[in-house]
């Protein structure tokens, strides 16, 4: 496995925004996944951003608002060192229960003095309108955004999960900074057409879940792997039982190829991202201080091309077994 060297990290350009590269995907300090302890978590962020480490994401539905807390604890004395962004549109009940998608004004106003107060800061630097609804008039919300961003509580605009023509539609109101989506070796659907409308826009991309939510780091052979009942990943098709027997065929391509350069896999797969153009920064999430170190030094590594294409080729489409979210969240993504 490749050590992190203390190297300076590269920059990566998001429009007109640049930024080292990776950021730093907070999920898995507050929810969904198997709970974190706390203090390593605080070190985590504290050692990534002493890394160098900028672009910290979370969203308002993580852990209902309790993420937007611990990544607002974290930032006490270092918010000018950090770019944070954070989510809104994905509503969930107090019980956690996911209830669909807004973009109203009225509710991304609430939803973003809300995040502000948790977070502790006077302004956020990227805001992503998290999804966008069937038949959803992102004309709506970017209108709603863009006064955000004239009132200077918001920096940057960016969304997630989006088709192509509504990413169209919604930088015609509003600059569109970034556009969020699940981009790994086992979700590669952004690069059909999203990806060059992102280009052809000029519009940055920031690859989220890089790892198949852990799946590319070899570490998950079976459900017993993914800890407690309330892991997110047990309701994800992808982890079903007989799904995640039949993924592991994608796990056992990649372990040759990583260890002819001395990688682990998931340095791999995150040096693969890391070549897909100078326009996309990976947001490995990770709530350890030894994972960050291996997923920082894969940004180093140098991938020819015809090792990328060893890569790709390893893992066709159709290797990839069940839906990345259960049906009746599906119905919410890729509008």
């Amino acid at each position: 496995m490749r050590k992190d060297d203390g190297a300076p990290l590269p920059t990566r350009r998001l429009s007109e925004l640049t930024l080292p590269a990776p950021g730093l995907g907070c999920l898995s300090m507050s929810s969904f996944y198997a709970r974190a302890d706390p203090a390593e978590a605080f070190a985590t962020v504290h050692r990534a951003i002493d890394r160098g480490v900028a672009l910290l994401d979370t969203a308002d539905v993580q852990g209902l608002g309790e993420g937007e807390r611990f990544l607002g604890r974290a930032l006490v004395g270092r918010r000018d060192r950090v770019l944070i962004s954070t989510k809104v549109g994905l509503e969930r009940d107090r019980d956690g229960r996911f209830l669909g998608v807004r973009g109203d004004r009225t509710y991304i106003r609430e939803r973003c003095h809300g995040s502000l107060r948790r977070l502790g800061v006077d302004h956020l630097d990227l805001y992503v309108k998290h999804w966008v609804a069937p038949g959803e008039r992102i004309e709506e919300a970017i209108g709603a955004l863009a006064e955000l961003v004239a009132e200077g509580k918001v920096r940057h605009l960016a969304l997630s999960e989006v088709s192509a023509d509504t990413l169209r539609r919604a930088h015609a109101v509003h600059p569109i900074t970034a556009v969020q989506s699940e981009w790994s070796l086992w979700t590669r659907g952004i690069e059909d057409e999203v990806v060059p409308a992102c280009r052809e826009l000029g519009v940055g991309i920031i690859a989220s879940c890089p790892l198949g939510r852990g799946l590319l780091t070899g570490r998950i052979a079976s459900t017993a792997d993914l800890g407690p009942a309330t892991d997110f990943r047990h309701t994800l098709p992808r982890f079903g039982p007989g799904n995640l027997t039949r993924n592991q065929a994608i796990v056992t391509a990649l372990r040759p190829l990583a260890a002819r350069r001395g990688l682990s896999l998931a340095q791999l797969a995150l040096a693969w991202l890391h070549h897909q153009g100078a326009d996309v920064v990976p947001i490995p999430g990770t709530c350890r201080r030894d994972h960050l170190a291996e997923n920082l030094a894969a940004v180093f590594v140098e991938l020819s091309a015809g090792e990328r294409q060893a890569i790709a080729d390893a893992i066709p489409a159709a290797a990839v077994h069940g839906e990345r979210y259960p049906p009746f969240l599906m119905r919410l993504v890729d509008n």
